[in-house]
Order: C-alpha cells, then structure tokens, then sequence
C-alpha cells in the first residue's frame, strides 16, 4: 500500500496508524495533485510496477480564487486535473494488474454532494472570464470527478480496468479548513458551541463507501457508476435531498468533452 500525499509528515503518521492492522507493508511517497510536474514524477517513479487499485481521495474545498503552477482554478486543478493525469499516467501499471491478478482493477474517484452545484462549464473552466463562486467552482470539480469515471471505465474496461465515482458523505475533516467557524455554523454543520451535526459521519463511516467500492466482489466489472451508503445512488430526487445523483454528473457526452480537454491540458 502506498499513501501518495502533498504532505509526507503528515502522511507518515497516518501510514504508521494503518501498519497497526494492515497486512501488507505501508509506505509514503510525495505527490502535489495541484502541481501536473509533481504527478508526472510520481507516475514515472512507479512505472509499470502491477496495480490493482487507485483510489483519487485528495481534494480541495471552497478555497478563496487561486491558481494552480498550471494555470488551473485551484479547484478542479487539483481535484479533477491532477487526478485525472495520474490515472491516465498509471494505466499501464493498473493493465498489468488485472493480467497478474486475473480480476479487474479498481480505480475510485471521490466525488460529492456538492456535485448538484454545477455541471462542468467548459466555455470558462477556469474562471477567467466569470465572476468567481468558491462553492460553484467546488461543485464543478466535483461533477468532473463523477464525468472522469463514466469516461475512465468507457474506454478502459476493455483492458481489464474498471472506475466509479463515490460520494463519501459529510465528514468533518481538514477538507473544511477553507470555512469560518461561522460559515460552518450558518450551514447547520456545528452548533455555537461547536458541536458537529449528527448527521455528519465519522471518518471510518465516510470511508465505507470507498472501500466498498474498492473490494466488493459483487462490483467486479462494474463502472461507470456513482456510488453512495455502500451502494448505487438513484437518481436525484427532491423528496428525498440528502442521496441520490444528478444526471449531469453520468452524463456521457459531457464526459466525453471532459475527457478531450483532459487530454489538451495534460497532454496525458
């Protein structure tokens, strides 16, 4: 197992907390999803060394307007961008795992919620030219994350390599280190005392899905999905707003066009 993360201290702890039950060694290694050169590096590191399962769970979340070394609104820079390079960049590693292990190989990608804020804007990805809202640029990267496995699994379930798009569910995590104590007590997301909202999950229960995703037998040769709650998400319905997944989020023409701008802007 290996952690690939911005912040190898940081990873270090959480790669120790994981050697206390993991039966496979558990190692760190330096990877800035924000940064296309540090993805470039990362993946050239691992080559074509066998793998069977990538799971894209870094993110950033409502961040004031800012740009990636790329030129990349921060947001979908580092959530879809970065991401997207280095499953391409690990393909033929992801191929050689499916033919070593004889089962497909898994590629989980961290979608959201916040998803229903916006589809991908491919006229101004980058906010160039609107005015710029930390929330709708979340949710459009969000989108992309969705769009990216619908697209993944079209063109590589062939070689043996499956991806879904997960929705974890709320979690109180550093993901939120962009907020006001105020703002997240407005959302209903902490009381005035700081008390988090029952609804929200604990970390290992936001994990679930994603591990689910990533080991389930019963998802073998399954993609292109949107998976939530340790299941397939119905399409979204107002009665019922805290599940379900909107239809620009599976949409395959929009993932299509998603794809070959990936392509122009990595060059993957």
């Amino acid at each position: 197992m290996v952690l690939a993360v911005r912040n190898t201290a940081a990873g270090g702890k959480a790669a120790a907390d994981i050697a206390r039950t993991a039966r496979a060694p558990v190692t760190v290694d330096a990877l800035d999803l924000s940064d296309l050169a540090s993805v470039r590096d990362f993946t050239a590191r691992w080559g074509d060394h066998p793998l069977h399962l990538l799971i894209n769970n870094a993110g950033v979340m409502a961040c004031p307007l800012s740009y990636t070394p790329n030129g990349l609104e921060t947001q979908i820079g580092t959530n879809h961008f970065g991401h997207y390079l280095l499953a391409a960049g690990l393909v033929p590693a992801l191929t050689e795992g499916a033919e070593k292990s004889g089962k497909a190989s898994r590629v989980v990608a961290l979608s959201s919620i916040g998803h229903r804020r916006s589809p991908v804007r491919f006229e101004d990805m980058n906010y160039r030219l609107r005015p710029y809202d930390k929330w709708d640029a979340y949710g459009q990267s969000k989108t992309a994350n969705s769009l990216f496995a619908v697209a993944f699994d079209q063109r590589h379930r062939g070689r043996g390599v499956n991806a879904n798009a997960v929705m974890p569910g709320g979690i109180m995590t550093p993901l939120q280190r962009h907020l006001s104590r105020e703002e997240m007590v407005d959302f209903g997301w902490i009381d005035e005392d700081g008390k988090i909202n029952e609804r929200f999950k604990t970390p290992e229960q936001g994990a679930s899905t994603s591990v689910w995703a990533a080991v389930a037998p019963e998802l073998e040769g399954v993609g292109g999905k949107y998976l939530e709650n340790c299941g397939e998400a119905p399409p979204f319905d107002k009665s019922n707003p805290s599940i379900g997944v909107m239809p620009h989020a599976l949409d395959p023409e929009a993932a299509d066009q998603l794809w070959v701008r990936s392509v122009q802007i990595t060059g993957a």
